[in-house]
């Protein structure tokens, strides 16, 4: 008898304290929250340290480009499991196209997960320099491909903007941006502004733009709310930039805001509780000649983080504190809270905010 407790005994030690665990999280909306933040957060710090790893090894084999494909896929595979979300994909083929600038609508931090889940091979992100000399994330981004502009002064940037087309061209790689520069959760359906360094950088590169839409997934992710479930992601047909100039920006970030817009909307449950706001024609400002930086909204969360982050307070409903960015530096302000210079459409996505 004595050797079976002394077999059992050490599973104990493991098997009560889950059981407790597991149900404070079935009862307690709070506990299930607190737990699925630290699982996340813990995904993200395992697959930063995968990251560093798999570089490395893919830098070395000569395959950097698809190292962003690898990490991705696999913290789709660690976190969607510890949380029980799970995306559908309509239009996965349209992320074949390359090169390509493709965008997508930034919700959360959360947004890494659905990342994880259709980042395709052969694609890089867009940084800023400085970030080349960040401890281990810089060696990171230089070993995936990342794309680095100079965004110092306007004439820098335009020259930074050319090189990342011919870089796209070169290597047939494709660019991921997200146009909205901040989060934009809130419980309706609805798109912030665009910025126009994707579109600038698509007509520079004489390329098409992807647009990426999931779901707006409040229903299972905001302050203190936190559940799993299954999210619908569409990719939309690539929008054609051949004959495009500079002058063409805006109504190319119109044009795509419209498109994502009315996919954010059909894909996305009703809303029983809310009404859905009209639909709003926002006007899309264009920078004077040679000025490509963006201009600050009026209106209105690694990982590699595979990109540098950016932060900000959410609009409408309730905000989600923001989080340290990858860099500290500021740059105005809006209703949407205090943008950061990566709030310029040049980045991929920020940390998922601690409440």
């Amino acid at each position: 008898m004595w050797i079976v407790t002394a077999l059992f005994k050490p599973f104990a030690y493991v098997s009560v304290p889950y059981l407790i665990l597991k149900y404070a999280t079935d009862t307690n909306p709070t506990a299930r929250y607190c737990f699925r933040v630290v699982a996340y957060y813990s995904a993200l710090g395992f697959c930063s340290v995968w990251g560093m790893i798999v570089a490395a090894g893919m830098s070395l084999a000569g395959h950097r480009f698809d190292i962003n494909w690898v990490v991705a896929r696999s913290f789709y595979t660690l976190a969607g499991k510890l949380l029980d979300i799970k995306f559908v994909v309509e239009g996965e083929e349209h992320l074949d196209t390359r090169p390509a600038v493709l965008v997508g609508n930034h919700q959360s931090g959360l947004d890494i997960l659905f990342l994880g889940r259709i980042f395709p091979k052969h694609a890089s992100i867009m940084a800023k320099k400085e970030l080349a000399w960040a401890p281990l994330l810089g060696g990171y981004l230089s070993a995936s491909g990342a794309v680095f502009v100079d965004r110092g002064n306007n004439t820098a940037a335009v020259q930074s903007l050319k090189a990342a087309g011919d870089f796209m061209k070169k290597n047939t790689t494709s660019l991921w941006l997200f146009p909205e520069g901040t989060r934009s959760m809130r419980k309706h359906h609805d798109l912030l502004p665009f910025k126009k360094g994707a579109f600038h950088t698509a007509i520079q590169a004489g390329v098409p733009v992807t647009p990426v839409v999931c779901e707006n997934y409040w229903r299972l992710y905001h302050k203190g709310h936190f559940e799993g479930g299954v999210l619908k992601i569409r990719v939309l047909p690539p929008i054609s930039t051949t004959g495009l100039t500079v002058a063409d920006v805006g109504d190319l970030a119109t044009r795509t805001r419209e498109q994502m817009l009315e996919a954010l909307r059909d894909i996305s449950e009703p809303l029983d509780s809310q009404p859905q706001p009209p639909p709003k024609k926002d006007t899309v400002s264009v920078p004077q000649t040679g000025d490509i930086r963006e201009q600050t909204p009026t209106p209105n969360l690694p990982s590699i983080d595979t990109t540098p982050v950016e932060h900000s307070r959410e609009s409408d409903t309730e905000a989600e504190p923001s989080t340290p960015s990858v860099s500290s530096s500021r740059r105005g302000g809006s209703e949407n809270g205090v943008e950061t210079e990566e709030d310029e459409g040049m980045v991929l996505v920020g940390r998922p905010d601690q409440k």
